[in-house]
């Protein structure tokens, strides 16, 4: 900023130079005005009579020279002196912008217009393909930027930025310094970026437009070389046609330019200098929103890691919004969608905000620090069961999510459930039942899926119940004439059941009855719309019944083909006899790999990382056969990726190659994920954020 400043400073002071130095010209100029104005030819008067009007092309990216400002129109030092030329001359101008790039002869023809502005005056281009060049209306330098560090030598090998459609500094820069190579960039910000990348050594531009550029932070490393002596200077250029009856329209040129001339030399310097002040004093540099980031970047970088949470969110959010109210007009519905998503992301993280703070000055007190360390633990585990929801429920919107079919033992589900859930209903006071009558204990489905809706609904009965009431699980089986099987469980409690306009919305998303939410019946508002879905994707359905005071019922019907439960394998060696696996850890993100590799390590485990798929890959190359029982591959990874890593790895000439394990490790949990991991080899699927517990217990497996 103070280097912005400073030279902004300077070029005021130049400026008002040249404004004490002009004074006597200016004198003398007004006193050939007084006497009659320019001294113009009849047929420079006929055609100003004859033209109202004439149209001319400015180049938009030459701040603070010419640009297209906020109105859209012609903007900078160049609107000031083009107005003014045009109330000395007695013609107006129409300003029209000229596209990026190279402006081409037969571009400027078939665009009508009459005139060219900010060309560079170069007397092998007067009256070349009938390009007619006024005397110069401002000059400037040209000036040198490089990298702060460079060392600038005109015989050195150097790549040189220069904005396309300079076509006069190319060939002054070709004929005099061969050794240079010069690349055409689309427009000056890009020179400039190429130059700050190192793409480019160097760029030459008008020190004007340089002055405004350097104001950036983002070139903060940037310099400016005195070196060159190149002028800039700007001028006027009509275009006339050549050939059969084009001899008026050079006839026209010509006086245009002679206008023009006589114009020009008549403005008094003071006044060129004033316009430029105006100029460069109404268009400087405005800060942006990404130079506020790069220069804060630490501490915004910091808030992004805080925000991340919310972003992940808020875009599966923002999809469920999407697939929810896409046949919907009903702004009603709309409002209480997002009314709901809002709620859902701000209360958790103001939970996790609130305890973060509250951790921070709490190293003395090892008994709160606890207290808060867990309270966050449960927070975030609520973060994840909600993102869990969502991905679910968009899944099933957009109808991507598929079953995973295959023979389920009933009974041992059953089991399951049971022993998951008598414990927590034991703890709040409600007492279990459950009871099963199963002729065909073994169907064909998705396990997961079937447990996922009975423990939701059991949990329900669970919340809504209080101390002293009952809950039960009943199931039963029918058999229908196409030979499938059609499963009912029925949960049911005695609880405080749902009011009749509430029942309306059941399976709404986010749905929760509002009398219920601060009674410490937490919930995502997800988990029934979800089970309905899921049962319905099982050719079943899940309804339910209740009475406000006295409690509600729910069942839940799945229909499946009978089958029958392969043979177990016969039990292999206990766990705690077998040593525990070596395991490398292909992770990108320097943080999850620190917190993975210490986890692993409390548990017992020797583990080493790896930063992306290709060192995971050279690491597992030179490891001793059999040092390494398991990889936890992470699957977006720069370099090489976790399924190529896996691939490869799978492809090695050695024998631990073939049969060590390899879990796919990732965020990305989709079906088609899932199949791509099992086809470059991988053993094992599991989604992140990591449940520690499951993954131990998958690694003494």
């Amino acid at each position: 900023m103070a280097r912005g400043f400073l030279r902004f400073f300077a070029a005021l002071g130049a400026a008002f130079a040249l404004l004490l130095c002009a004074f006597p010209t200016a004198a003398n100029a007004a006193d050939e005005f007084a006497a009659g104005g320019i001294d113009l030819t009849p047929e420079e008067r006929d055609f100003i009579a004859s033209h109202d009007t004439l149209r001319i092309g400015y180049v938009q990216d030459r701040i603070p020279i010419s640009f297209t400002g906020e109105d859209g129109s012609l903007a900078g030092i160049s609107r000031y002196i083009f107005d003014h030329v045009s109330e000395l001359c007695g013609i107006d101008f129409e300003y029209v912008p000229l596209p990026a790039g190279d402006v081409t002869y037969d571009y400027l023809l078939s665009a009508d217009l009459d005139l060219v502005s900010s060309v560079e005056y170069n007397k092998e281009n007067i009256n070349a393909r009938g390009i007619l060049i006024s005397e110069p209306y401002l000059s400037s330098r040209k000036v040198v930027v490089a990298r702060d560090g460079l060392e600038f030598k005109y015989d050195a090998n150097l790549k040189i930025a220069i904005s396309t459609g300079s076509q006069t500094l190319r060939k002054v820069l070709g004929a005099s310094y061969p050794n240079f190579e010069l690349v055409d960039y689309p427009s000056i910000d890009a020179c400039f970026d190429a130059v700050n990348s190192g793409e480019a050594d160097l760029m030459i531009q008008n020190q004007y437009v340089v002055e405004y550029w350097m104001s950036k932070p983002a070139y903060e490393k940037l310099k400016v070389i005195p070196a060159l002596g190149l002028d800039d200077q700007l001028c006027f250029s009509a275009v006339v046609a050549f050939g059969e009856g084009s001899e008026q329209s050079q006839a026209d040129g010509r006086t245009l330019i002679n206008i023009l001339n006589k114009t020009i030399n008549s403005m008094f310097e003071d006044e060129i200098g004033s316009f430029t002040i105006q100029g460069i004093m109404e268009n400087q540099y405005r800060f942006t929103v990404s130079d506020f980031l790069y220069r804060y970047r630490i501490a915004v970088t910091t808030l992004c890691l805080l925000l991340l949470v919310i972003l992940i969110l808020a875009f599966l959010l923002i999809r469920l919004h999407v697939r929810y109210t896409e046949n919907k007009a009903d702004a009603k519905a709309k409002a209480l969608f997002l009314s709901s998503m809002s709620h859902e992301i701000r209360t958790p993280l103001n939970g996790l905000i609130g305890l973060n703070h509250l951790m921070l000055g709490s190293f003395d007190d090892k008994e709160r620090l606890t207290n808060y360390l867990n309270q966050s633990t449960v927070t975030a585990n609520y973060l994840a069961s909600l993102v869990s929801d969502m991905l679910d429920m968009s899944s099933l919107q957009s109808e991507n999510l598929s079953l995973e079919l295959k023979p389920v033992d009933l009974e041992l589900l059953l089991d399951t459930v049971n022993s998951m859930t008598e414990s927590a209903m034991s703890e709040k006071g409600v007492t279990y039942r459950s009871e099963h009558d199963l002729t065909w204990p073994c169907v064909l489905g998705d396990e997961v899926r079937i447990q996922q809706i009975l423990l939701n609904l059991l949990d329900n009965a669970r919340k809504f119940t209080p101390p002293g009431g009952e809950a039960a699980l009943s199931v039963t089986q029918e058999l229908i004439e196409n030979g499938e099987v059609i499963t009912s469980a029925v949960v049911s409690d005695n609880g405080r059941g749902m009011n009749p306009e509430f029942q309306k919305h059941i399976f709404d998303i986010f749905a929760r009855e509002l009398d219920t939410v601060s009674k410490g019946n937490e919930g995502t508002g997800l988990g029934l719309p979800i089970s309905r879905r899921l049962a319905m994707l099982m050719n079943g359905d899940l309804t339910f019944v209740s009475e406000k005071g006295k409690g509600s019922k729910f069942t839940f019907t799945f229909t499946a083909e009978p089958s029958v439960m392969p043979k177990k394998a016969e039990p292999k060696e206990a766990a705690a006899s077998r040593p525990k696996p070596n395991i490398l850890v292909a992770e990108d993100n320097e943080l999850n790999g620190e917190i993975l590799l210490e986890l692993l390590r409390e548990s017992g485990y020797k583990a080493e990382l790896a930063e992306n798929g290709k060192i995971a890959l050279e690491m597992f190359e030179r490891s001793e056969s059999g040092e390494f029982g398991v990889i936890l591959m992470d699957l977006l990874m720069p370099e090489m990726d976790g399924f190529e890593a896996a691939k490869a790895i799978r492809a090695l000439d050695r024998p631990d190659a073939k049969t060590v394990r390899i879990f796919a490790c990732t965020a990305n949990s989709s079906d088609e994920d899932r199949e791509k991991a099992a086809l470059s080899g991988m053993n094992e699927f599991i989604t992140k954020p990591v449940d520690v517990g499951k993954l131990i217990k998958k690694l003494e497996e």
